[in-house]
């Protein structure tokens, strides 16, 4: 199946970053030069999705602000010798295409997912948080959409997850199909260990069937109030198969003080230009 577009939910508060997110959007929290939600529509790009729906909410306007064309300073970047910045963002400006949705309430991720029904329309799509920073050889979009695409169904990203972590996630009940691919039987929110049907927690990429809107429109609130995705997948099971896939690469939590610098410093290794010396400067702090 064709999926053409990603749905980014970035209109969360941002709370585990307070309180430098009090006035800057977590998403556009930088992670080397880059902000987080640059390297989610990267990956997008990567695997072929340039129609990028974002939701936003108040007081965060700056989201809209940063994907705004900017040729003028892309001129100064190529003309300071810094080529690979110019092209970072002359890329978000000629191959992506941006859609804005506005959440007025935070009521979850899953009444996230359900304001971009209009958006997205009749059709597959992919929901990538942005927080969740996946350093892969192939963009883990990619792995995911490759699934969607050989099994016609919804795909779930999962990894597995440390027994005295497993309360921190959904976790899947899986059947095996193949390497890294499983039929998911049912999912549990955040279960304890003794309560978790396997080691496979779900993290932030998703490829969806619209059926799924249809579900989320019957999720009964929780405790909080709000409308959990993974509530909505298990009422779409009960139409369609499900599946998860094991993805390949490295996840990165970025939505907390600790994953946002792992993070920054992961990805700033990789960097040539940044890599030898960031690395000697780290080997001297251990030193210390």
């Amino acid at each position: 199946m064709d999926v053409l577009k990603a749905v980014i939910p970035a209109a969360g508060l941002g709370m585990r970053l307070l309180p430098v997110s009090k006035a800057v959007p977590k998403e556009l929290l930088p992670l080397v030069d880059k902000p987080m939600l640059h390297y989610v529509v990267e990956e997008a790009l990567d695997a072929g999705i340039t129609q990028i729906v974002i939701v936003t909410s108040h007081g965060k306007d700056a989201l809209a602000d940063y994907f705004d064309p900017a040729p003028h300073l892309e001129k100064i970047l190529e003309e300071r010798g810094e080529a690979s910045a110019a092209a970072a963002m002359r890329r978000m400006r000629t191959e992506a295409e941006f859609i804005f949705v506005r959440q007025h309430e935070q009521l979850g991720l899953g009444h996230a997912v359900y304001t971009t029904r209009h958006a997205v329309g009749d059709e597959p799509f992919a929901v990538m948080l942005p927080d969740d920073i996946i350093d892969a050889p192939t963009p883990v979009l990619g792995q995911l959409l490759a699934t969607a695409q050989q099994y016609n169904g919804s795909v779930v990203a999962v990894e597995e997850v440390p027994p005295e972590r497993i309360s921190g996630y959904g976790v899947i009940d899986p059947e095996d199909i193949s390497d890294g691919v499983y039929k998911v039987l049912d999912m549990v929110e955040k279960p304890s260990q003794q309560d978790a049907p396997s080691n496979l927690g779900i993290v932030g990429r998703y490829i969806l069937t619209p059926e799924v809107f249809e579900a989320l429109s019957r999720v009964k609130p929780g405790a909080k109030g709000e409308l959990q995705l993974t509530d909505g997948i298990a009422l779409l099971m009960e139409i369609q198969t499900v599946y998860a896939r094991r993805f390949e690469g490295v996840r990165h939590d970025a939505g907390n003080p600790l994953g946002l610098i792992k993070a920054s410093v992961s990805l700033a290794l990789k960097r040539p230009e940044l890599g030898p010396a960031l690395k000697e400067w780290l080997r001297s702090k251990m030193e210390e």
